[in-house]
């Protein structure tokens, strides 16, 4: 290959008005030196003939000095090299010289090296959509997370940013999404809160995109930047790892107290996320459901006084559970990918526990055998063997989004004021821990993989409930106050 030459050309022009480049008589002394003043510094240099044959130079102009042009020729002759012996890809990495613009630099030999790895074409852009789409698809993990990943994708990630080459993603970009995301969710809860009933209907059914959420889409796109990384070596800074984001902590539990339930009749606004039922508005809850929904009862009793989670409770196998000895082995949950129902084991270690059953859960759960066993005796050899505890009148498994809907309908209903179905769990560690329990105790019941996760969601959540209020007027009492007279 061809050395290229280094040389100097300027500006002046002849007789009739043209340049004279290289070959100005004024860049050279007698001796044949170059002028040091006169002029400024080039290089050319044989680029590999294209596809089709054609002859092919390149030549880089307005250098200060010698060293700096002869350093870019070095460094095209080095992107050149990267080849080999492949003639190929001598004849793309030439195309991509030749298409660099007069005041563009050199593309990076690291950047150009590692495509050349990875088998992708070096004159054509990775745009960061088709390398997350590629991602995406060559992972094996669970059908949740890869669902969980897609919406991440199809709702964010490609949208805001999928039109840019994956090298040149910067923080900026990153940081422009997010800020379209939260200027989003300013636009919906505005609209929410407009008294023209079109605008309000205008974001029906619009979510906003919360602070947790946000944490999770930076989460997915660091992930699939670190295996740009060290997998596929395409780029050699995660610009996603460089980003903050508001805190993205679990919203902490409330209690349905006197004033919150005023407040969500006058205006149907829950004050948190998450809420919780007092022990007697839980009561009235339970009486109603075991008066209209006797089937599903005492899956909602089991989740309201031991805490599972709905998919534990669907999937709780008769083998599991053991009534002389009052306990249950959590170890396998139902759950959905998409509408389509899966049994699984559950998620981590500390999720696979066992439960101790109070008096009251397993006098319901002995009913609702019993109440089972005649089922199965109407149905016959119709029936249905899931081995399951919780199943319907003909022995099939309760589909997890049912169990969900017949849960609403039961709250609204009721007139109670609303929790989610989840929110059962919520009620379990709030009683219990109003009981006297610890957050140790609270977090080996509810199955989570560390104390952190049970602080951030249960501090000071039972702050309306008689052994607070105790605590409270006891610290009150402390402090001494002069009796004054009503004036």
């Amino acid at each position: 290959m061809a050395e290229g030459s280094v040389f100097k050309h300027c500006a002046c022009k002849d007789n009739d008005g043209r340049r004279l480049g290289s070959r100005c008589p004024n860049l050279r002394r007698r001796g044949g030196a170059w002028h040091p003043t006169h002029g400024r510094w080039a290089y050319q240099l044989e680029l590999p003939k294209s596809l089709d044959g054609r002859r092919r130079q390149m030549r880089r102009y307005r250098f200060d000095n010698r060293d700096a042009a002869a350093k870019e020729r070095d460094s095209a002759l080095n992107l050149l090299a990267l080849a080999g012996d492949n003639r190929d890809l001598t004849i793309e990495i030439g195309d991509l010289l030749e298409q660099v613009k007069p005041a563009d630099p050199l593309p990076d030999r690291n950047m150009i090296a590692r495509r050349v790895k990875a088998g992708i074409p070096v004159t054509t852009a990775v745009l960061l959509g088709d390398y997350l789409r590629e991602w995406l698809t060559g992972r094996s993990i669970a059908a949740g997370t890869t669902r969980s990943y897609d919406g991440h994708l199809r709702n964010h990630l490609e949208p805001h940013l999928g039109h840019i080459p994956l090298e040149k993603l910067s923080v900026g970009h990153i940081k422009a999404m997010f800020t379209a995301i939260t200027d989003r969710n300013i636009a919906i809860e505005t609209a929410r809160d407009s008294d023209d009933p079109s605008v309000r209907t205008s974001v029906k059914g619009h979510r906003t995109t919360g602070p947790a959420s946000m944490h999770r889409i930076r989460a997915t796109l660091r992930k699939a930047l670190n295996d740009a990384i060290r997998v596929h070596r395409l780029i050699d800074f995660n610009p996603a790892a460089h980003v903050e984001l508001p805190s993205g902590k679990r919203p902490k539990a409330r209690v349905w107290t006197t004033a919150a339930v005023k407040h969500w009749k006058a205006t149907g606004h829950k004050p948190s996320p998450v809420m919780v039922w007092t022990p007697e508005q839980a009561g009235q809850f339970l009486d109603y459901a075991e008066d209209h929904d006797i089937l599903l009862y005492p899956l909602y009793a089991l989740m309201l006084h031991r805490g599972l989670r709905r998919g534990e409770a669907i999937g709780l196998r008769d083998l599991d559970v053991d009534l002389e000895l009052g306990t249950a082995v959590i170890s396998q949950q139902i759950t959905t990918d998409g509408y389509q129902p899966i049994t699984k084991k559950v998620k981590t270690e500390a999720g696979d526990r066992t439960i101790m059953f109070d008096q009251t859960t397993s006098a319901i759960t002995r009913t609702h055998l019993a109440r089972r066993a005649t089922w199965q005796l109407v149905n016959g050899p119709t029936w249905t063997r899931t081995g399951l505890v919780f199943v319907q009148p003909d022995g099939s498994p309760w589909h997890p989004d049912a169990v969900t809907k017949r849960f609403d309908k039961l709250v609204k209903r009721s007139g109670l004021p609303p929790i989610r179905l989840h929110d059962l769990r919520h009620c379990a560690a709030t009683f219990l821990k109003a009981s006297g329990a610890d957050l140790q105790d609270i977090k080996e019941m509810l199955g989570h993989s560390t104390i952190t996760i049970t602080s951030d969601t249960y501090t000071s959540v039972i702050h309306e409930l008689e052994t607070e209020r105790a605590k409270a007027e006891a610290a009150a009492a402390l402090v001494p106050r002069t009796i004054r007279r009503a004036s």
